[in-house]
């Protein structure tokens, strides 16, 4: 099945709307409120979409939870991080854990760093701690992540994954 825009585009919509709906299910850890969910659509916007359709997705995802207020600011450096280096990694290795690790590594240890600043300087926290959102934004990222190595080796093992990435013999002729 050959990906059009449209198609991508449909596809980030619905994983963004999972994403704003999924934040109901979240709990408050530290200063942020930690949404698994959101880690699961980073990793399979990653792995279907890419990159930058992933980071799209995180972005458009946090600015409606921001908006709904389901989310903080937190959400903009925790998940777009976390969305791009799970992105790059799968294009460059082509293999899931590596779609994994960056979205752990992106969110919990960058994605927590870049939130730092966010929480001093523009929402005026000055108890924020530089390391301060490292261990809260890994357990939301772990919890996301293990989500979805399930929906995912579900897929693989049904044959969506394959087909709708194109690599199935199934999607060649089609």
């Amino acid at each position: 099945m050959k990906k059009t825009n449209i198609h991508r585009l449909s596809f980030a919509a619905v994983l963004t709307a999972m994403a704003v709906v999924g934040s109901l299910i979240s709990f408050p850890i530290g200063g942020s409120k930690c949404a698994p969910v959101q880690h699961l659509v980073n990793i399979m916007a990653a792995v279907f979409l890419g990159p930058a359709w992933s980071v799209g997705c995180a972005f458009a995802a946090s600015l409606l939870r921001n908006l709904l207020g389901l989310g903080t600011l937190m959400a903009f450096p925790g998940s777009m991080v976390g969305a791009l280096l799970a992105g790059i990694l799968y294009r460059l290795f082509k293999a899931l854990p590596a779609a994994y690790i960056g979205e752990l590594v992106g969110t919990s240890v960058l994605g927590g760093l870049l939130a730092y600043p966010v929480a001093k300087f523009i929402m005026g926290n000055a108890e924020a701690a530089v390391f301060g959102f490292v261990l809260p934004f890994f357990v939301s990222c772990a919890g996301g992540t293990v989500l979805a190595i399930f929906i995912v080796t579900a897929l693989k093992k049904t044959g969506v994954f394959d087909k709708f990435l194109g690599t199935s013999k199934a999607a060649a002729e089609v």
